[in-house]
């Protein structure tokens, strides 16, 4: 080609090969960034899912569907070979797999493949201490190791060093009760042990009775304002029945459906239906 003229069918193919090339890598960043909870139509309320690495509450009154919420889905993400770790203040282990097995999710099976992890963690080992000396709240995590809140590594990891992908932590509602009449405590701790989930890189679902939608209690506003996320569900009254809702409330960095939807515990767990929305005043 003579010289100073431009190849215009060239410079076509140099763009469409560097666009070809680009494409793929910004794929696979967009899906290391987010999270499917693999609870059917749930996900649907997405856009693209929850943010990796979040700390989401899950709150809701007893029986609205926590624990079930939560167990569904480490049982979905253990099955994809993620590390999974359940950390109870209230139900025994043994309960809790028997839990699983009767939504039909092997948690024998799961526990033997070394991902699923379900730790048993009494609240009698919580207990805080004053430390005047230094002006501030000591608050302790386990007597049987003395560790501080400063440093929770052997409460999430567990003595084999365990590290999740994805943590529960069941609840905060439990935790908050050694804390019974120590709001400041309880508010310190709070913030040490969320800022520690982050250090740990792990997505967590941390369970609590308290309905963020009630302002009437000093937790809700303290562990709503921490967390990345939260996920309400609700027994909705209607008359003499009850239906079951869910709503996200809200999601940091992720764009999501404002609204509340119906959702059904079944023999199979929870489906959610995000088309089907609950209109009225929402009951606990």
């Amino acid at each position: 080609m003579p010289s100073g003229i431009i190849d215009i069918d060239k410079i076509k193919a140099n763009v469409q090969k560097q666009m070809q090339g680009s494409s793929p890598k910004k794929e696979i960043i967009s899906d290391k960034s987010y999270i499917q909870t693999g609870i059917p139509g749930f996900d649907g309320l997405f856009e693209r899912g929850i943010p990796k690495q979040s700390n989401v509450l899950i709150t809701g009154t007893p029986g609205s569907g926590k624990t079930i919420f939560c167990l569904q889905f480490l049982a979905h993400q253990a099955r994809q070979g993620k590390n999974c770790l359940y950390i109870s203040f209230e139900e025994s282990r043994k309960r809790l797999i028997e839990h699983m097995n009767d939504f039909g999710w092997n948690a024998d099976e799961l526990i033997q493949q070394d991902n699923f992890c379900i730790q048993r963690q009494l609240s009698s080992d919580l207990y805080y201490e004053e430390d005047e000396s230094e002006g501030g709240v000591q608050a302790m995590m386990s007597k049987d190791t003395g560790n501080l809140v400063m440093d929770l590594e052997p409460f999430i990891i567990g003595g084999s060093g365990f590290k999740p992908d994805f943590t529960v932590i069941d609840s905060l509602t439990a935790v908050s009760s050694t804390f019974i009449g120590k709001e400041h405590s309880y508010r310190f701790y709070a913030e040490r042990l969320f800022r520690f989930l982050e250090d740990v890189g792990s997505t967590n679902f941390l369970i609590s009775g308290t309905n963020p939608a009630k302002k009437d209690s000093f937790l809700a506003g303290v562990e709503e304002f921490l967390s990345d996320g939260v996920i309400a569900l609700y027994n909705v009254r209607r008359g003499n029945m009850r239906e079951s809702a869910i709503e996200v409330v809200k999601m940091r960095g992720a764009k999501h459906e404002k609204k509340i939807v119906s959702m059904n515990i079944s023999d199979n767990g929870i489906v959610v239906y995000p088309n089907q929305e609950v209109f009225g005043d929402v009951t606990d």
